[in-house]
């Protein structure tokens, strides 16, 4: 027996047959997911767009921080967010812990780095080459940061889908303060985890075949909204040649 073509054969019969287990796990995976980037993608742009566009004493160090945190173990983030909605925390009065809440705040606080350290990059490129402009019609800061933000909105939408792809790929975080409990806050990477201990290879590898699909799908459609905005700026930037006066 091939306990490994067996596995997939089972796994895609799983999917194939609206298993409801399964599929509840996943929509769950995408609702906490989807929540925290929602929050995470709308306060990481206006950071790091005014992030790039100003300077002030200690920025270096903030700077320095940020890319810091791109490497914030998830577990480490889970830790802290316990601690802090435990019983004897200082949100304990919230009765968050173990809940979908506390596994959004968890991934926004995950997530957050990422969306403001690649806007930053972006925007600060930009910002090199178009800044002067705005800033000799006398657009400040803040409206530098959102003219530039629009003007690369294609480049930040990949960056939502990465921030998605962190957020949706990551475990130790919400084992830790979702307790992974069955039918409230068990999410696909916890499932992976605990149906392989137990030996249900099938669940387990329909769940990662699922979690490939959506993360797959997320890239096609931002390569092609890519490709959209390429050629649309093509045609509008060639429309110019012949037009006759």
């Amino acid at each position: 027996m091939n306990t490994f073509s067996d596995s997939i054969g089972t796994a895609l019969a799983l999917i194939a047959s609206w298993d409801p287990a399964l599929w509840t796990v996943v929509l769950r995976s995408l609702a906490v997911s989807a929540t925290a980037c929602l929050f995470a993608y709308g306060l990481g742009v206006v950071l790091g767009a005014w992030l790039a566009v100003t300077r002030f004493a200690g920025r270096g160090l903030v700077l320095l921080a940020l890319n810091t945190l791109l490497a914030l173990p998830s577990v480490v983030v889970g830790l802290v967010v316990y601690l802090l909605l435990s019983r004897t925390g200082p949100l304990g009065f919230l009765g968050w812990l173990f809940s979908f809440k506390a596994m959004v705040v968890a991934q926004v606080i995950l997530v957050v780095p990422v969306v403001t350290a690649l806007t930053r990059q972006v925007v600060e490129d930009v910002e090199r080459q178009h800044g002067e402009q705005w800033a000799s019609l006398g657009a400040g800061p803040w409206l530098r940061g959102i003219l530039l933000a629009w003007d690369e909105r294609l480049a930040l939408l990949t960056i939502g889908v990465a921030a998605f792809g962190r957020a949706i790929s990551e475990v130790g975080a919400v084992m830790i303060v979702g307790g992974n409990i069955d039918g409230f806050t068990r999410v696909m990477t916890t499932a992976i985890a605990l149906e392989t201990s137990k030996g249900d290879l099938p669940l387990a590898l329909a769940l990662g075949l699922l979690l490939l699909a959506v993360v797959l799908l997320l890239n096609a459609a931002v390569a092609g909204l890519r490709r959209w905005g390429e050629k649309r700026h093509s045609v509008s930037v060639a429309a110019p040649k012949g037009w006759v006066a």
